[in-house]
């Protein structure tokens, strides 16, 4: 159902941030109705992940079968609900490994993405796979450097394209690209296309990550406020805000996210997969269908693949995440957990670790020492203290448990011989 009669003439492009500001345009009494509706029960967010198609347009990376099929896979055994598994478009090659894809998941909708073209829309089709995302540019500058078309050329490309698809049997959504950077009344403009001519879901690119989170939340409500379609959000990192905007875009009235694992994609990537399920849950209290404990090893899976190491402080999956040193945290993490954890470990497969270095502090020293099965008063705790700061000052890395046990050996008091003497020394 349409909320509104959008079928109007298109206005003039924005001169500086289209988006600002259009959450005033918003009927607020639908979508208050619709809000208080959804708050009662929200169905889980859907994830579509996109990493065997946008994560392998990052520089440098390829995948090759095998590969696919593993991440798919793993992918599958996470929870995901939805893979972009290839761009049919690109030949047989690429056909033949979206199919091989496909036929290797059992519960997980396979999607084609492809450009609005009905010549993608027939290689698609070659693949088996039954949805497709086809996606057109909607800023005036991409839309005349890409396509050379205008807005009323877009609009029926749109139409004629996602019926031919509906036509053929096919479940479509519609792809915004550079959304960010379109007029909004256009956008809504496609919105409707998109809906009348038979798709079921838009997708909100952010293609070149410059929205902020109070923007992302401001379009979804308004696009909330003018259809039924699904609604799915696309960000990139080009700010570092794509988790925050994803997280915004749902709390906005977004169903559907778009991710990457480990936010694997062009220039500085996408939505990282591992973070918005994360922060979907703790933050904004919604639900997704993942298995926290398999985030890891898809993590690992993927960077083996991509040839990119997964950086030690990356959030969730990497190796510093759960990893304390700080005296002043420790002591208090050894009390009670939740004095330095805002997320437990154990949900994710992790464990915590404790580390010993130049911030420790004398509880990080008693607990590393118990776990050696040593003790130590605290005259020698502050000796061994002095000297794990000064190892990790030379080293510039952590003080392990054989160096800890060897500057323990080293702090301990010599002991006195007493030699009972007898009218005088002997």
């Amino acid at each position: 159902m349409l909320r509104r009669d959008l079928r109007r003439k298109p206005t003039a492009p924005s001169t500086s941030s289209p988006w600002s500001g259009s959450v005033h345009t918003v009927d607020e009494a639908v979508l208050s109705a619709k809000s208080i509706v959804e708050a009662m029960s929200p169905p889980p967010v859907v994830v579509n992940d996109c990493t065997l198609r946008d994560g392998e347009q990052a520089p440098g990376v390829s995948f090759d079968l095998a590969e696919k099929v593993a991440i798919a896979c793993a992918l599958e055994r996470a929870g995901v609900d939805e893979i972009e598994v290839g761009i049919p478009a690109m030949g047989r090659l690429e056909i033949e490994a979206m199919s091989a894809v496909a036929q290797s998941l059992e519960r997980v909708q396979p999607i084609a993405w492809c450009r609005m073209l009905s010549a993608d829309v027939d290689a698609a089709i070659r693949t088996g796979i039954r949805r497709v995302n086809v996606s057109i540019p909607l800023s005036d500058r991409q839309l005349a450097v890409k396509l050379g078309e205008g807005r009323p050329e877009a609009l029926a490309r749109i139409r004629r394209t996602v019926r031919y698809a509906v036509d053929l049997g096919l479940t479509v959504a519609v792809g915004g690209e550079d959304a960010s950077r379109a007029d909004p009344s256009f956008v809504c403009e496609v919105v409707v296309a998109a809906e009348e001519s038979g798709a079921t879901r838009f997708r909100f690119a952010d293609t070149l990550g410059v929205l902020d989170p109070f923007t992302v939340h401001s379009v979804f409500r308004r696009l909330c406020a003018e259809t039924d379609l699904e609604l799915e959000f696309h960000g990139h990192d080009d700010l570092g805000m794509a988790t925050a905007n994803t997280l915004a875009a749902v709390q906005g009235g977004a169903n559907h996210v778009s991710v990457c694992v480990l936010g694997l994609g062009e220039r500085a990537g996408n939505a990282a997969l591992e973070e918005v399920v994360t922060a979907l849950e703790h933050i904004a209290g919604r639900r997704t269908n993942i298995v926290t404990k398999e985030l890891g090893p898809l993590a690992e899976l993927v960077a083996s693949a991509s040839r990119r190491p997964i950086p030690e402080g990356k959030p969730i999956v990497g190796g510093a995440a759960f990893t304390h040193e700080s005296g002043i945290h420790v002591a208090g993490l050894l009390k009670d957990p939740q004095t330095y954890e805002g997320l437990s470990p154990e949900p994710f497969g992790r464990n915590r670790r404790i580390v010993l270095g130049k911030h420790s502090g004398g509880a990080g020293i008693r607990h590393a020492l118990k776990e050696l099965g040593l003790t130590a008063d605290d005259r020698r705790v502050e000796a061994i203290l002095e000297l794990v700061r000064a190892r990790a000052v030379a080293t510039k890395k952590g003080v392990g448990p054989a160096e800890l046990a060897k500057f323990h050996a080293e702090t301990a008091t010599p002991k006195v011989r007493r030699v009972a003497v007898a009218g005088g020394a002997r």
